[in-house]
């Protein structure tokens, strides 16, 4: 190859190579790296197109119930397996009827067309199996808000994140109040 052509080639071959970083680096930001699910913003674009083309999208809120505990009684490793076991539990519930994401901490999300997917009560019963950590099983378990966009007067995101967000807080509330864990709404 002569000097002019490997001159013009060169800038080329860098730029494709940098091109190629920056895509990798940005879906890498749209995963969590603990659970390999959606983050909050590739949650959130993909689920805007997704409630688009399904009318009757169902947006789900999960939150684990005595984290806290769990990682203070067991360690900072026995959170992170929870957090990695909630993850998969949620992706397999979504399989390829919706879309699964951690918003951050403990607290997970979903949107998904039940009219193809799972039931609502087949997520709250996985996620309250113990999971595999050190050699023993520990529990799990979490609180669950759903809200169907079709029942609100604007099929917005925001809306529907913040009636499922009300849902799970009042399914904690009750659990609290008869002095029981905390179930899904």
């Amino acid at each position: 190859m002569d000097t002019q052509t490997l001159a013009a080639v060169l800038p080329l071959v860098g730029w494709a190579t940098h091109s190629g970083l920056l895509a990798q680096r940005l879906a890498a930001a749209r995963r969590d790296p603990l659970t390999g699910l959606h983050t909050r913003a590739g949650w959130t674009a993909r689920t805007v197109r997704f409630i688009r083309r399904h009318s009757d999208a169902f947006v789900v809120l999960v939150d684990l119930d005595g984290f806290k505990t769990l990682n203070d009684t067991y360690g900072h490793a026995a959170g992170d397996a929870a957090l990695a076991a909630t993850g998969v539990r949620l992706a397999n519930w979504c399989g390829r009827h919706g879309i699964a994401g951690r918003l951050g901490g403990d607290e997970f999300v979903a949107v998904i067309d039940l009219h193809a997917g799972p039931q609502l009560g087949d997520l709250g019963r996985a996620l309250h199996r113990p999971f595999p950590h050190a050699g023993q099983m520990l529990p799990l378990a979490a609180s669950l808000g759903s809200c169907r966009l079709a029942d609100l007067p604007a099929r917005t995101l925001p809306d529907a994140l913040a009636a499922a967000d009300a849902a799970m807080y009042a399914a904690k509330g009750r659990a609290t109040r008869r002095g029981q864990r905390p179930a899904s709404a």
